[in-house]
Order: C-alpha cells, then structure tokens, then sequence
C-alpha cells in the first residue's frame, strides 16, 4: 500500500491510500480533500502513519534493538538526572586522611574546629592565613572571615599549648611502650620579613644566614624516632645554651619522669649546664668539646692509634666519661671542610682582600693571624695542627651504658634536625608575617600540632608498608574528590569518595576497616 495525491475536477486534491495489484490501483481508503499545499502534506504524512499501522499489524516486525535503545536513553536520563542533584564537589583526598590522624592521636579531644582547620591547611597547603582563607573556600566552600581567624589566634594562648602538648606526650608515651626514656633536644632559628625589633624578634646568629632579619628561637625536645614532645620559644639573640635546661626541667616535672637520658650538642652545653643536670640527678649524653679539654686529656686523645669505628673511653671523675670515636668517613669530611676554607682564605690573601674589617665571620678564621689589627696572615701550622684532630668525635656522659649505645643515642640527635627540616620546608613554619608575641606563639602552637600529625602519618605508612613517603601520599590523595548529592524526597545529602586506578596504593588510607587495624 502507498498514498498518493488524485486532482479533482474542482481543482481540489484528494489523499488516499492505494495499493496496486498485476498493474490495476486499487483505492482503499481517502484521508482526506484539501486545495492548501500545507494541508495536503499533512494528509500525506497522516496517510503514511496509517499505511505504517497497517503493516504492523499484518506483518509485524522483529525490533532486535529497541529495548536497548530504550535501556540506552534511560541510563542517560538517570545519570542526568542524578547529576543535577550534585550539590558539592570537594577536592578532600588530603583532608580525609589528616583528620584521621588528628583524631587518631587524640588531639579531637579539643573542641576546637578553628585548630583543627589551620593544622590540616598547614600539612595540605601550608601559606599565610590571608592564603588559607582562600585555599578553604575554593576547596572546601568554608566562607571563614580572615579576622575570626586573627582574633582566634589572640586567644590561643598558653593553656592551648599545654593541652596540645600533653596529647601528643600521652600519645607518644603509647608508642613507646609507656617509657620516654630517651628525649634529644636541639634549636633552631625563625627570621621574620621585617626590619623592625622588640622584646621578642630580635636580630643574632641565624642558622640560616638570615643575620641582617630579627628571629626568634625555637627549642624542640623530641622523642626517639623524631616524635615531638614539648617546644619553647626564646628571643632571637638568646644564647642557646640557656634556652634546654628550663624547657627540661619543666616538661620532667610536668610529666613525672623517673628514668630518662638527656641528649643534646655541645654547642647547647657549658660547664654550668652539666653541673645544673648533675645538681637535678638528671642523666645526658652530650657532644664534648675534646679541643678545649684539659692539656693532659688533649694529648691523651691523640695519641691514641685511629682505627675506623673505634671508640676509646677516658674517665672524668665524679662520674663524667668522656668517650672519644673515629671514623674514616669523618676524617674525610673534616678534611674537606677545612681544605674548602683554607682555599677560600688563600684566595682573598692573594687579592689583598684579607682584612680585619673584611673577615669572613663564617669562615676558618682560627687560622689567621691577626698583628697590630692591620696585618692578616694565614697560619699553616695551626691548620696542621688542627689535621691532628681529623675523624674525632666527643661525647661526655654520666650513665653507666655500654659505649656503643652512648654513640647511637647521640647520633639520633638527627631526629630533631629532621624534625626542623619537616617544620620548615613541608609545614612552612617560617617566614612568620605575625608580629605581636600572642599571634607568634600560636603560629608555632599550629606547627608544633601539624609536625605530629605529620610523623603519626609517617609512622602508619610505613608499619602498613604503604611504600610511599607522606609528601607524595599528600601529593596524590590532593587528586582524590568527594561528590555530595542531594535526595530531594529524602531531604538528605549522600557523599561519594570517587578513588580512581592511579589512587590504588593509598587505597587502603580510605578504607574503614584499615584504621580499626593500624
């Protein structure tokens, strides 16, 4: 059957439906009769529907893709559908897994959300807090005012940083085992970008040659394997030395320490720092200025023969032993050194640069000779002299522990160097831009927060053999998004993590069941 269009005598046009048999049209059905051209297609069409249905119903035919066309359009429209629900997208990868280890070591015992906040934006995205605001609402949608955040930081004052630091104490106790036992203590230097000086920020040696900024000074007393314990804050043109025994004595008390071993550098110590831990019953390791010891003691030392890994003991009376090593590797170093200075010294002789004025305060200027203040000569046979000493380390104790653990005990003083180097370059603790003494101590308050977090998360890494350090799991987990989707009937909101195949090594880090074992 077809349609076709018949002219009328009354120049009209009728549609209908025909079919045509051994060359003879037969007419079946009109659709209809019209002179528009518009109308008349529309009857065309309407008789192609019926001629269609017709069909259908004599010979139906066997649709082999229709339902899945229909499945097709359907999975497309729900999926649309479910994504015009889509209420949030919150790249939080980093931020899931901090907060379980904030919470892990317990610090959600403080009801703090602001704390909680600034710790984990220091570890993800550690800047100023003008930054942090920003870094909050584009990732998060947290719309936090930059004064609340000011005042908030006036109001972290000393009673925080005691909770803070007795959690991660107590925390730290749990890890080994219940005994601190051994605790390192050293300092370092935080310059500020400013000229301006107070009672606080002042300009003195600076670790970091930033000697023309005011710092201040930042002691840290960590655990073994680098766990922070308690932290304090001097004014930066303080001696060092000065700055251990009160942040000591405080945290022993604080925490009623019985059984415990000191260890620390010798540029920290002078006599008056040993007799005072000897006064206090306490027991140290500290490094020994062999060079300065007694005429006698000194010549001692050197005539000992140098073995590679040898360690020689000589008693100081009232219980002081003074324990002296040598290694090959330190021979070379040693000898490095001085050579690179010696050449450096050697250069400005020879260009008549070398003055009293214009000496190199950083330089091996124990090796000049300085006459009438004008004429500057290089001593050779102090810097022969000083060769004698290559390969030599020394360490004074008052315990009683075999030579070898006095040697390891020290050389773990490289737990709070590491510790530092963490505070500087992962969690940005300097530069500070603050400049009232409150705003300052909860800055470092933050940092000293972040750095535990950070070495907990280190620790879980590795007894999980993860076999990724936390900078690059940070790194990845920064990829990591959660979806929220509003159930409109449900009046809820539903969150989807999505991990996608390159994530699958952190995987677990977001898995329930993993932090119920580790």
């Amino acid at each position: 059957m077809f349609v076709k269009k018949k002219k009328n005598r009354s120049g009209s046009t009728s549609v209908v439906v025909a079919s045509k048999h051994k060359g003879i049209n037969k007419e079946h059905l009109t659709i209809g009769i019209s002179s528009d051209p518009s109308e008349i297609n529309r009857l065309v069409e309407q008789g192609r529907d019926w001629v269609r249905k017709q069909q259908s119903v004599s010979q139906p035919t066997l649709d082999l893709f229709g339902e899945e066309s229909e499945q097709k359009q359907g999975e497309i429209a729900e999926v649309e559908r479910v994504l015009s629900q889509v209420s949030n997208v919150l790249i939080n990868g980093a931020d899931l897994i901090l907060n379980r280890v904030f919470d892990r070591i317990g610090f959600n015992g403080i009801q703090d959300g602001v704390l909680r906040t600034l710790v984990l934006s220091r570890l993800s995205y550690p800047a100023s807090k003008a930054a942090t605001v920003e870094y909050l609402k584009n990732h998060f949608d947290e719309d936090i005012d930059l004064s609340r955040i000011y005042r908030y930081l006036d109001k972290l004052g000393d009673k925080q940083h005691q909770i803070v630091q007795r959690i991660s104490v107590e925390h730290t106790r749990k890890l080994l085992g219940g005994f601190i036992g051994v605790m390192f203590y050293d300092v370092t230097t935080l310059y500020f970008e400013t000229d301006r000086e107070d009672e606080l920020r002042k300009t003195g040696f600076s670790k970091e040659g930033r000697h023309s900024n005011p710092q201040i000074i930042l002691g840290l007393l960590v655990s073994l394997d680098g766990y922070p314990l308690a932290y304090c804050i001097h004014e930066g043109n303080k001696y060092e030395g000065q700055t251990m025994l009160p942040v000591v004595e405080a945290f022993v008390k604080e925490y009623h320490l019985e059984e415990f071993i000191v260890v620390a550098d010798s540029g920290l110590m002078n006599n008056d720092n040993v007799e005072e831990l000897e006064r206090l019953g306490y027991k140290y390791i500290i490094g020994a200025k062999i060079k300065t010891e007694k005429k006698a003691v000194q010549q001692d030392i050197l005539s000992r023969s140098k073995e590679d890994r040898r360690m020689f003991e000589i008693e100081k009376g009232n219980g002081r032993r003074l324990l002296v090593g040598y290694t090959d590797d330190r021979a070379k170093k040693d000898a490095y050194n001085r050579d690179k200075g010696v050449r450096r010294l050697e250069r400005a002789y020879r260009k008549g640069s070398l003055t009293k004025a214009q000496i190199n305060k950083r330089g091996y200027n124990k090796f000049l000779d300085i006459a009438a203040g004008v004429d500057v000569k290089i001593n050779y046979e102090k810097i022969a002299q000083d060769a004698a000493w290559d390969g030599l380390k020394g360490y004074l104790t008052n315990t009683t522990i075999p030579t070898d653990q006095v040697y390891a005990a020290y050389h773990n003083l490289w737990n709070v160097e590491r510790a530092f180097r963490i505070a500087k370059s992962k969690i940005e603790i300097r530069p500070m831009f603050h400049f009232t003494r409150r705003r300052i101590e909860a800055h470092v308050c933050i940092c000293f927060v972040a750095l535990k977090v950070y070495k907990e998360l280190e620790r879980i890494l590795k007894i999980a053999t993860i076999g990724l350090s936390v900078d690059k799991v940070l790194a990845m987990a920064k990829t990591i998004t959660t979806i929220q989707i509003k159930l409109p009937i449900n009046k809820s909101v539903i969150s989807k993590t999505l991990i996608m195949k390159r994530h699958k090594v952190i995987e677990p880090l977001f898995e329930e069941e993993f932090w119920g074992t580790h």
